[in-house]
């Protein structure tokens, strides 16, 4: 076992080494750009983006058609929010979503609030579930658009989408997931889920940075959005800009290799989580995981060590790579709004770290771990009980 261990996949994961096997010949040899038609470079460049396009889409039982290739999940989430509430305005300004979302759905809808569009932030249980018939109480003739995170990227909790997305579809409005943490982990198939958009990346998925998607479903109607991105008209008008065709090729790698390995990681990556937190909860005093523990991700453990403080957890133990939230609110001084939304303290909130397993995660860094956090928060508990010394 080599040290550091890396247990922060929420934030990110490792390229798969097949992915890279097969992104480097788009770098060196086939480097066409896939918008130039009138070459043998730029048709082998645009064969390469659509057959990847085609492995995105089975992941997610989509068509390919429906797959539009984006810089990553928050300009999808971008292009989503505002395309919808711009081209549907006249109709109404009114959008629903939920306290624990990710920033990137928060800060657009605040956005939006500034150009008179009204959010609704629903709020989740102790467990971080969404109520579907809070959902539906919250819409009005003025909804035209839930969206609503498949996965939450904080406490690992699952979100009963497909019945959220079931009543939207009754109701005439309009559903957007933010999937980023579910894609590639747990079974998704947009047709069951009801959803009309979804957002998901590839670097979540032990794919490239810098490349994401996100699916327009071509049902009837399908989805009208306004182009946040102007020029050259690349996919289908909604997404202008040179096609990152390495990354797009790596993308589509990992999705196939998510496919067929889905079922054997999720049960490996499940027993090697359940081990971790039933450990340390069961060996230490006052800690407990946060989450919903029936619908749940394989890979996530959020787990708070009461009466300490999270920071000085991590500064203890910079062998092991984990959290104290999510990385894109890093730079944020703020206690978690996710573990606010679920009812803990500030005092609890910034006692809560965020353990990340992934395909690459091994048995015997996991109990390494284990060992290693539970002498550390004893030690760090001995610390502040110790008396004052009298000089």
């Amino acid at each position: 076992m080599k040290l550091p261990i890396y247990l922060d996949n929420h934030a990110t994961t490792k390229v798969d080494p097949r992915v890279v096997q097969a992104m480097l010949p788009y770098f060196t040899e086939n480097y066409g750009n896939a918008a130039s038609n009138q070459h043998e470079f730029g048709w082998n460049a645009e064969a390469a983006v659509e057959n990847a396009r085609t492995q995105i889409a089975r992941l997610i039982g989509a068509t390919s058609n429906e797959i539009i290739f984006t810089s990553g999940a928050t300009e999808s989430v971008n292009l989503a929010l505002k395309g919808i509430a711009e081209s549907y305005s006249s109709k109404g300004r009114h959008i629903i979503t939920a306290q624990t979302e990710h920033k990137s759905v928060l800060d657009t809808c605040k956005r939006l609030e500034k150009y008179g569009f009204q959010i609704t932030y629903l709020p989740v249980d102790k467990h971080g579930l969404v109520s579907p018939t809070d959902v539906e109480r919250a819409i009005t003739k003025e909804t035209t658009l839930v969206t609503i995170m498949m996965a939450n990227n904080e406490i690992g909790t699952i979100a009963p989408i497909a019945e959220i997305g079931a009543l939207c579809k009754e109701r005439g409005v309009l559903f957007h997931t933010d999937a980023v943490q579910a894609v590639g982990k747990i079974p998704v198939d947009v047709a069951s889920l009801n959803v009309d958009m979804l957002s998901f990346t590839a670097h979540k998925m032990y794919g490239p940075k810098g490349i994401g998607a996100l699916c327009v479903r071509g049902t009837n109607p399908r989805p009208r959005l306004t182009t946040q991105m102007d020029g050259g008209g690349h996919e289908r008008g909604l997404r202008s800009g040179t096609l990152n065709v390495p990354a797009i090729v790596g993308f589509g790698c990992a999705a196939e290799i998510a496919a067929k390995e889905m079922a054997i990681g999720h049960d490996r990556v499940s027993m090697l989580r359940d081990h971790l937190v039933q450990e340390i909860t069961g060996q230490l005093d006052e800690v407990w995981a946060n989450g919903d523990t029936e619908h749940h991700l394989p890979h996530n453990a959020s787990i708070t060590f009461s009466h300490l403080k999270a920071d000085d957890l991590m500064m203890a133990m910079k062998e092991i790579a984990v959290s104290s939230g999510s990385a894109c609110t890093s730079a944020s001084p703020e206690p978690s709004h996710v573990l606010r939304a679920i009812g803990l303290s500030d005092e609890d909130v910034l006692a809560t770290l965020r353990f990340g397993l992934g395909r690459f995660t091994t048995t015997e860094e996991i109990d390494y771990t284990i060992t290693r956090v539970v002498e550390t928060v004893k030690k760090l508990r001995e610390k502040i009980n110790q008396p004052a010394t009298v000089h």
